[in-house]
């Protein structure tokens, strides 16, 4: 049985429209574990639409801060906890607005404009949380380069375990999984009417520790951690 993965998450509380909405666009709530039914409508009432949402879903409604990973000899959950906790503890709260729109082939909620503050406290969990990080083995460390990795990719991934880091950072909140191109735009449009008043103003105050018990089983939601300077 392999070992369970942690990842530094952002997520809107759970208790907002946006979470509860997002959450059943995707099929999933990762905090409770239930499976909402698809809302009814464009277009979440495709016959594809359980197919179409199957990566986000296993992940759960959220952005990445720090992707997934095991922990490292010496550490555990409970350390991890407790460094999350004293991360969040010297952070302050801020606004940030967001709108659906296509990244490649899926669409995600991203900003609106430069979210610089949004940028800074990724690249900040990116480091405080690498030594809790084992080190990739090596069908990881393959799957994470791809197939043509240039020089800067594998620095990355060799030194921080993933590539989408720093400067090659790009927030997001995945909604869907890669969509035909001709559909593309309309999936867009119709997410967007769901989700754009609801992602207007979202509190980023907090961080949230996602854990995945073995590979397979989805993500779900271990522990919350609001921001308290």
């Amino acid at each position: 049985m392999s070992r369970p993965r942690y990842a530094v998450y952002f997520l809107p509380a759970p208790e907002t429209a946006l979470w509860r909405a997002a959450s059943a666009i995707i099929g999933r709530d990762a905090v409770t574990g239930a499976r909402p039914p698809f809302p009814e409508g464009a277009p979440c009432d495709a016959a594809d639409w359980e197919a179409l949402t199957e990566d986000p879903r296993r992940y759960g409604f959220h952005a990445t801060l720090k992707a997934p990973f095991e922990l490292a000899d010496g550490t555990d959950e409970a350390g991890l906890r407790a460094a999350a906790d004293a991360f969040a503890e010297a952070r302050s709260p801020f606004a940030a607005t967001l709108a659906v729109a296509l990244l490649g082939d899926f669409v995600a909620l991203r900003p609106r404009a430069e979210a610089t503050a949004i940028d800074r406290l990724a690249a900040d969990c990116v480091t405080a949380f690498e030594p809790f990080r084992a080190p990739l083995d090596a069908a990881e460390r393959r799957r994470r380069l791809g197939s043509t990795p240039s020089e800067a990719r594998i620095e990355k991934v060799d030194r921080w375990g993933y590539a989408h880091v720093f400067d090659d950072f790009r927030f997001h909140m995945t909604l869907t999984g890669p969509v035909p191109a001709p559909r593309r735009d309309a999936v867009r449009d119709a997410l967007a009417a769901r989700l754009d008043a609801l992602a207007e103003t979202v509190a980023v105050d907090a961080i949230t520790l996602a854990v995945q018990p073995s590979r397979g089983e989805p993500f779900r939601v271990l522990s919350r951690h609001p921001f308290q300077k």
